[in-house]
């Protein structure tokens, strides 16, 4: 099955509003824990304005949401460890680059879509661009304990990806039979997730997080609305086509993120990481294009 232009376009830009909020919270020189709260939080205005004019989810999806909630939680603390840790181009790639090879590898049990030849291909493809990205620059001077721990961290914000993803591809299906269903879906995620990494900052540091939101609101706030719009668009597209295949080109990202985190961050690329980065895209386009034989 091949994802329609439209939805193959939409995905793209959510692809780049990813990579742009990762970048922002990357970027955060004070309390990126009150930064990524901010962001989250932004959810729940969003979702909240939209719950009124919209239908209930059918139960099923519900088992879905809360799911989601949870690893959704899980993904939040990997991710934060793994910025703090090392730098966005070489944590951002291995985090979202993992995460539609393992959905590509449980979507035939939980959905039952089948890998076609290419996908396999592009797979491996994938994981070939992920290990040449994540060798430490020639020459580099880092710490091998912090340079270990950010890839661990990375790798398992990977598998929290993939674990959500399921999940709401699951949810939003499950939702009801209708763009309305859907979109109800997605407003109560946003709404239900929204608060609980702004909670732990107010909770572990309450005054530098006060000050932080009335002073410096308005970047984390902008972040928010880009993270929650693309994720939604992502949603939506996980009920319209085959899981695996939105999943990799979502993840199309890797390459905006390791960009940003040259092009905006100052962070060391050079011509092995973009070579990886240019192998990660094209498995992720072949593994989402039409059947070649």
């Amino acid at each position: 099955m091949v994802v329609e232009p439209v939805i193959v376009a939409l995905l793209l830009l959510a692809a780049l509003f990813h990579a742009t909020w990762n970048a922002i919270l990357k970027s955060e020189g004070g309390d990126r824990l009150a930064t990524f709260g901010v962001i989250m939080a932004m959810g729940v205005p969003m979702g909240a304005v939209l719950l009124p004019f919209l239908p209930p989810i059918q139960p099923e999806a519900w088992k879905y949401l809360a799911t989601s909630v949870t690893i959704h939680l899980a993904y939040y603390y990997c991710l934060l460890k793994a910025y703090s840790y090392g730098d966005l181009s070489h944590t951002y790639p291995i985090a979202r680059g993992l995460g539609p090879l393992l959905v590509a590898l449980v979507s035939g049990r939980f959905l039952g879509e089948e890998l076609r030849v290419q996908d396999i291909v592009g797979v491996l493809l994938l994981s070939g661009g992920l290990i040449a990205l994540a060798l430490p620059q020639r020459g580099a001077v880092q710490s091998g304990q912090r340079f270990g721990l950010a890839t661990l961290f990375a790798v398992l914000t990977g598998l929290t990806i993939a674990g959500y993803l399921v999940a709401d591809g699951l949810g939003v299906r499950a939702a009801g039979p209708d763009f309305a269903h859907r979109l109800s879906y997605i407003a109560w995620l946003n709404v239900i997730e929204g608060p609980w990494l702004l909670v732990l900052a107010f909770a572990r540091r309450p005054q530098a997080t006060w000050t932080y939101v009335r002073t410096r609101w308005p970047r984390a706030a902008g972040g928010g609305a880009i993270a929650h719009t693309g994720y939604g668009i992502a949603i939506y597209a996980m009920a319209l086509g085959p899981l695996a295949h939105i999943a990799a080109l979502r993840e199309t990202s890797v390459l905006f993120g390791a960009l940003l985190g040259t092009l905006v961050l100052g962070e060391a690329f050079g011509r092995r990481r973009i070579a990886a980065a240019a192998v990660i895209v094209a498995g992720l386009v072949l593994m989402n294009g039409p059947r070649l034989y």
